[in-house]
């Protein structure tokens, strides 16, 4: 037991040293440092905006040194606990050691994923529209089950979420619905989702029970700094405004509150209901909008370098990613990883991080063959 556990442990130290080197270590204690004495002069408070930035990077950087220093200095603690126990002979510690193991392989592994996340954008908050597709009344309600499946990954994930917009069916279900999620890597995780994903069930719309299949498609949109420097001209806007549809309240419902924007040289159309005022909601309306300019460029020359380094890339938007499959046998399977499993339940109750954790290693080898 004594040589598998060590060697176990002495796994998780040179995965810790990967880890070090891919997080820059030493250069983020460095800028940890800067970040506490700039929190530390008087005057910090008084550009708000700038001060919650300093805040937040102060936290992710705070987080990553301390959880490799941590995790560092318990595998430390368990190799000098395993040759005490080996030296005594004391088979009940030596399998408390191997227990804690495991545990600590875990975690090293869960923190070896977040430096998967190292794109231009992956730190960052994100936008999550979901779109009903062919299927008619079962893509809405399809939808639904999406919207609410996302609902739960975030709040396992820890993140918070406001729907800003969402547009009911007139039978049942959504027909659209865009979701904000605050918190650290929402993008870089999330990005995994964008495309297709369909269900195969037994419709409970058909009176005769039939199997039915229906779409529903998710895009998924960074929300960063640099989109105040993306700009729209007024002349490229269409702005309507129309009344509330959703909850919020007798004033949301009984005012042309809600805004939608349409930029007419793209295409692109966003909407925002969530906000009282309908100044407020353009506000957040164009914020999206923004981001979906500065996304739809970023998307144009990804596939613009694909396209000269010869890469063929299977995983564009709008691509069918997953299906989840609940008639006539259980199994959810995504056609990019081939990752699956048949608890559908526990997926479409928000146990969507294998799936994405797969889908993000599956990044990271295809990005180190293309180098």
């Amino acid at each position: 037991m004594y040589s598998e556990i060590n060697s176990k442990l002495r796994g998780i130290e040179s995965l810790l040293d990967r880890i070090r080197d891919a997080t820059c270590h030493e250069q983020q204690k460095e800028r940890l440092a800067v970040l506490e004495q700039q929190m530390s002069v008087t005057d910090f408070w008084e550009d708000r905006d700038q001060a919650e930035k300093t805040i937040s990077e102060l936290k992710r950087v705070k987080e990553s040194v301390q959880s490799i220093d941590d995790l560092a200095q318990k595998v430390e603690d368990a190799l000098e606990m395993l040759e005490l126990a080996q030296a005594d002979k004391d088979s009940e510690t030596l399998q408390e050691i191997e227990n804690e193991s495991v545990l600590l392989l875990e975690r090293s592994e869960r923190l070896e994923l977040k430096t998967l996340l190292r794109g231009k954008y992956d730190a960052a908050n994100a936008y999550l529209e979901i779109q009903a597709g062919a299927g008619g009344t079962d893509a809405c309600d399809w939808t639904l089950m999406v919207q609410r499946m996302f609902l739960r990954w975030a709040e396992q994930q820890g993140y918070r979420t406001t729907i800003i917009d969402e547009q009911p069916a007139e039978e049942a279900g959504l027909k659209s619905s865009t979701i904000y999620l605050r918190g650290d890597y929402a993008y870089g995780y999330l990005r995994a989702e964008s495309g297709v994903h369909r269900i195969v069930r037994i419709s409970p719309f058909d009176a005769q029970a039939r199997r039915q299949t229906a779409f529903a498609s998710v895009r998924v949109v960074p929300e960063t700094d640099v989109v105040d420097d993306v700009e729209v001209a007024e002349v490229d806007l269409r702005v309507d405004t129309y009344r509330a549809s959703g909850a919020g309240g007798q004033h949301v419902n009984t005012t042309d509150s809600a805004v939608r924007i349409t930029h007419l040289p793209s295409g692109i159309v966003v909407q925002c209901q969530n906000e009282r005022s309908q100044h407020a909601n353009r506000a957040q309306a164009m914020r999206v909008l923004k981001a979906r300019i500065l996304e739809a460029e970023e998307r144009k020359r990804r596939e613009e370098m694909n396209r000269i380094q010869g890469i063929k890339s299977d995983i564009a938007f709008g691509s069918q990613i997953r299906s989840y499959v609940l008639h006539p046998y259980k199994m959810v399977k995504d056609h990019r990883t081939d990752h699956e499993t048949s608890n559908t339940d526990a997926v479409l109750d928000g146990d969507l991080q294998p799936f994405i954790e797969s889908w993000l290693r599956q990044q990271s080898r295809t990005d180190q063959a293309a180098r």
